[in-house]
């Protein structure tokens, strides 16, 4: 039944994969227990609204150009974790501001026995301005509710010249990727293209190829809260 999802994507999973979803799942359903990760709980839902959205990313980029990615403001592990999962030679960190869900992240990695996996408790603003991670990565993706202004503020820092940033959007993304654009040109960011789909027969996804094509200025990203209250633009 899992697979099922994953087929639109033209991904087949092995029995080692199904079986660290599986795992994945029972651990968000614990942890959910004690702290809000989803309002999505049932079994079918998270793998088609979680795991398979997650990996979608192939629609847009070919997976194995990408040495190393990050997943800024991942909550619960999405897209990050199922990507490592499915790609198991990416090199993943895990960007999240609350160290409850870091530390439900860093118990999903030692119980899939994920390696080259990264859970840190950070804000955007701020590790985007350590040198260990800026401009550091392959690839930047997001599932983070932000504009998509505010979002490029926060991902494009963290990508390498020549490497993307690709958010994940529903609907209103249409309309965010126009308002972005002087956002996203600052940034150092050159937007490509987009990559529509549908999510079983109904969900509208987005997925936005965004090129990084000159360094980040050194003002951005702006002192934690900026980005969100004052979007450039």
């Amino acid at each position: 039944m899992m697979q099922e999802y994953f087929n639109q994507f033209g991904i087949t999973l092995t029995d080692h994969q199904k079986d660290q979803f599986i795992q994945y799942y029972n651990l968000l359903i614990e942890w959910n227990s004690v702290m809000n990760l989803t309002a999505i709980t049932d079994f079918d839902e998270v793998c088609e609204k979680h795991f398979a959205d997650s990996v979608s990313l192939v629609k847009a980029v070919d997976s194995s150009t990408c040495g190393n990615l990050i997943d800024v403001g991942t909550g619960a592990g999405f897209p990050g974790i199922p990507l490592k999962i499915v790609f198991p030679h990416l090199k993943v960190t895990l960007l999240d501001s609350l160290n409850k869900r870091v530390n439900f992240l860093n118990e999903v990695i030692k119980k899939l026995q994920l390696e080259d996996v990264m859970a840190i408790h950070g804000r955007a603003e701020a590790s985007a301005r350590d040198p260990a991670y800026r401009e550091n990565y392959d690839i930047c993706v997001s599932r983070a509710v932000a504009n998509m202004s505010t979002l490029s503020e926060y991902c494009l820092p963290f990508v390498k010249e020549g490497g993307y940033f690709v958010p994940y959007k529903s609907q209103k993304g249409l309309e965010e990727i126009g308002e972005a654009a002087k956002a996203i040109s600052i940034l150092g960011g050159k937007y490509q293209k987009k990559v529509e789909f549908h999510l079983g027969e109904e969900e509208y996804r987005v997925l936005f190829l965004i090129d990084k094509v000159k360094a980040t200025p050194k003002k951005y990203p702006r002192k934690v809260g900026l980005p969100a209250k004052e979007p450039i633009g």
